[in-house]
């Protein structure tokens, strides 16, 4: 089963900062031994010390090398990692003084890290395997020679006196904190970031999933429903022919016939569409985009008559586009509620720029209050008495699909406006 893309990118990121803290330990780390060979003349297991910091270089390599496959990083490798780190940090410390070293506070680093970015069980392992080896450094280690001074010729004098000694201990102990103190501060705060980060992408991802469900139910519910109305569809023409044809009905009654005639051929159309729609499954058929928006701006004004509606463009140039009959149903969609918050006149332009297509439908209407423009496009959220909360959820979820957004917002001038924008990759692929 594949992972979801947050999980990879999220693993991907830890072991990225791991293994540049590891790259600054390494280098701490040859500049503490340089220190304590040139100025503190120090007679440390070298061979040994340099052998284990070469190890970690190689880790560090294989680290590096890792981080370039799309492979996903789990848990229990960045465990593992954590682990080796643990293991050579205790070997340095078993040559240079055990728990008495003053960077034996470094420890403290890995469990921080583990805590922060690995499940709780391996974080109890990472407590346990620090706490058993500072334990075990406790007994077994090789102490830290007395440092010597060193003469004007580079030989050595004598051994440095005791309040001295510990005074450079004191000196190495803050040097361990503050080094704890910076990774703590930013490399952990950086990896906490990123767990939160993460969660919110899954979150939305459930959210989305759950949205992408309720879609496919009410779809899955509308083609029944659209089979099922041809029958009383083709029923109330055939019963409103006969009366318009009828001499006894009242003539006042004839132009409402007419317009009831006109609305059952406008639903048999959008049936046929969504038939002819369905059966199109490769979705070669093209138009241009300004036909388009013609042909749609004229079916939903056989739909709503009494709206008036003013349409002008900025486009100079009409390319061809697929025809998407969810577009189609989505900008209908967003036309009829604007319709609905101004039933006497609506306005719309379009606009393009280099990447996107860009759609506005300006309403005349008391505008969005801020509860509405938070919860607009929610699932069966609605302000109208009869409405049910679907048009604009089916309207953003579509243009989302493309790859666009819709966005609502009040203007200055009193009503508000809806704009779609679309990436002309989603509309001419």
């Amino acid at each position: 089963m594949a992972l979801p893309l947050s999980t990879i990118q999220t693993g991907h990121s830890h072991l990225r900062r791991l293994l540049v803290l590891r790259t600054i330990a390494i280098a701490t780390q040859c500049l503490m031994l340089a220190l304590a060979y040139h100025f503190l003349a120090m007679t440390l297991g070298w061979l040994p010390l340099l052998a284990i910091i070469g190890i970690q270089a190689g880790l560090n390599l294989f680290t590096w090398w890792r981080l370039r496959t799309d492979y996903p990083v789990s848990n229990l490798e960045l465990f593992t990692q954590l682990c080796v780190d643990v293991l050579a940090l205790s070997a340095l410390f078993y040559f240079a003084g055990g728990s008495t070293n003053p960077f034996i506070s470094l420890f403290l680093l890995p469990l921080v890290i583990a805590a922060t970015t690995l499940p709780r069980s391996y974080t109890w392992w990472m407590a346990a395997l620090t706490t058993s080896c500072y334990t075990a450094l406790m007994k077994f280690y090789i102490p830290l020679p007395l440092a010597q001074h060193l003469g004007h010729a580079g030989h050595m004098q004598h051994a440095m006196p005791q309040e001295e000694a510990f005074n450079i201990h004191i000196i190495g102990m803050w040097v361990g904190f503050v080094l704890s103190s910076v990774v703590v501060a930013y490399f952990v705060v950086k990896m906490a970031h990123a767990v939160r980060e993460r969660d919110e992408r899954l979150a939305k991802v459930r959210e989305e999933t759950l949205r992408n469900e309720r879609i496919v139910a009410l779809g899955i519910q509308a083609a029944g429903a659209a089979h099922e109305m041809g029958t009383p569809l083709s029923t109330l023409a055939v019963l409103i022919g006969e009366m318009k044809r009828d001499q006894a009905v009242v003539p006042e009654w004839r132009d409402s016939l007419t317009i009831l005639d006109d609305q059952v051929r406008a639903c048999k159309r959008i049936l046929d569409k969504l038939l002819v729609n369905a059966q199109d499954t490769e979705g070669h058929a093209t138009q241009s985009l300004q036909q388009f928006l013609t042909d749609t701006l004229h079916e939903w004004q056989l739909l709503r008559p009494a709206v008036r509606c003013h349409y002008q463009t900025r486009d100079e140039q009409s390319p061809q586009i697929h025809k998407d009959m969810a577009l189609r149903a989505a900008l209908l969609n967003l036309l009829n509620n604007a319709a609905d918050a101004s039933p006497q006149e609506i306005n719309i332009e379009t606009q393009h720029d280099a990447g996107n297509f860009i759609l506005r439908i300006h309403d005349h209407g008391p505008g969005l209050t801020p509860d509405t423009a938070a919860r607009a496009g929610s699932a069966f959220f609605t302000t109208k008495e009869e409405g049910r909360g679907l048009g604009l959820l089916l309207a953003n979820a579509t243009v989302e699909r493309m790859g666009g957004k819709v966005r609502l917002v009040n203007r200055e001038g009193g009503g508000a406006t809806t704009e779609v924008m679309l990436p002309w990759r989603t509309l001419t692929a």
